[in-house]
């Protein structure tokens, strides 16, 4: 792995708003992490939600800017982690995450996308948006109230 052109990325991004000079790992694990709790049911509340997914964002705008070597070291478990998200959410092109965050790149596919086992904060507020999840318990989708 091209360590050199990395950390060169992680600059540029800071420099470009990023709080701090990130690695591809760093963020790999972050979303790995994210894919894992969504799978799971994420508790958090929409705002920790939406601060996490961010980390998706970080790899999205660091992929042009890489090497191919870089790229090719990575491809594989971004990708992995990825079809994992896709089959953990639930596609809504955005209309209820993006009443509390909006994004406009239409290759951010991820923020069109919540989960699918909705349970703690994130079910209550998501819900409140007209969400629909499945029962954690059952993995069923449970009746309108």
């Amino acid at each position: 792995m091209n360590s050199s052109n990395e950390a060169e990325v992680g600059q540029i991004l800071h420099q470009r708003g990023w709080r701090q000079a990130f690695t591809v790992a760093e963020m790999a694990n972050a979303w790995s992490r994210l894919v894992g709790e969504v799978e799971r049911g994420y508790e958090e509340q929409v705002d920790e939600y939406t601060n996490d997914l961010s980390c998706r964002n970080w790899l999205h705008l660091a992929w042009p800017l890489l090497d191919d070597q870089t790229i090719l070291n990575w491809s594989a478990r971004i990708e992995e982690l990825d079809s994992r998200f896709l089959a953990a959410t639930v596609d809504d092109d955005g209309y209820r995450l993006g009443q509390f965050h909006g994004v406009k790149n239409p290759d951010m596919w991820w923020w069109r996308r919540y989960p699918r086992v909705l349970t703690g904060d994130l079910e209550r507020t998501l819900r409140s948006a007209g969400s629909i999840g499945t029962d954690p318990a059952t993995g069923s989708t449970p009746p309108p109230e």
